[in-house]
């Protein structure tokens, strides 16, 4: 009967054993210090590394376009109220009206009490819309002309556009329409027999 004794490790063979880790028991999900594979770093330093969380942050905030907006916006309205008539081309005309009303005690002719009194009025008013419309056709123009000096390929929303070329419309109309009036092409004004 053959009778083979099993060896009981060496000395450097059971150094080795207990050097060796114990990987019977799961990692936990939330650790963080688990090593990943193939690397001997923890997750944690792996994570803070990787490429795609580093172009995230170094990238720049596109601009989100609040001020072409209500730019947009503002110079609609400013078209809007040229054509219809603002507060302070009302008060100007009739503070004209005033000075008019001074002046002609000393008109001789009819022509002269008649731009006295109201001509030069309605020309302030219509200096005042025009200037209104004008400022509604500028501001339309700089939001349009916006993305052609901003970043590359930035382009306004369609509703910005389209609010923009509408303010282009009641500009450019105010203008039109407000300097035939200052100059009496469109409306000129009465006339009285001597």
């Amino acid at each position: 009967m053959d009778t083979t004794k099993t060896a009981a490790p060496t000395a450097p063979e059971a150094d080795a054993a207990e050097d060796k880790p114990v990987t019977d028991a799961p990692a936990e999900p939330g650790d963080n210090a688990a090593p990943t594979a193939g690397t001997d770093r923890p997750a944690a330093e792996t994570d803070a590394e990787d490429p795609d969380d580093l172009e995230a942050d170094e990238a720049p905030e596109r601009p989100t376009g609040v001020g072409s907006a209500a730019s947009a916006v503002t110079a609609a309205g400013l078209g809007l109220v040229a054509l219809s008539g603002s507060w302070v081309s009302r008060v100007m005309g009739e503070r004209q009206t005033l000075i008019g009303q001074i002046q002609s005690a000393n008109a001789t002719t009819a022509k002269e009490k008649i731009a006295a009194l109201y001509g030069d009025a309605w020309h302030m008013t219509a200096l005042v819309n025009g200037l209104l419309a004008a400022l509604a056709l500028f501001l339309a123009a700089l939001v349009l002309a916006a993305p052609a000096f901003g970043a590359p390929g930035r382009v306004h929303p369609a509703w910005v556009r389209s609010v923009s070329w509408a303010a282009v419309a009641l500009g450019a109309l105010g203008v039109l329409l407000f300097g035939l009036m200052y100059f009496d092409l469109l409306v000129p004004l009465p006339t009285a027999a001597e």
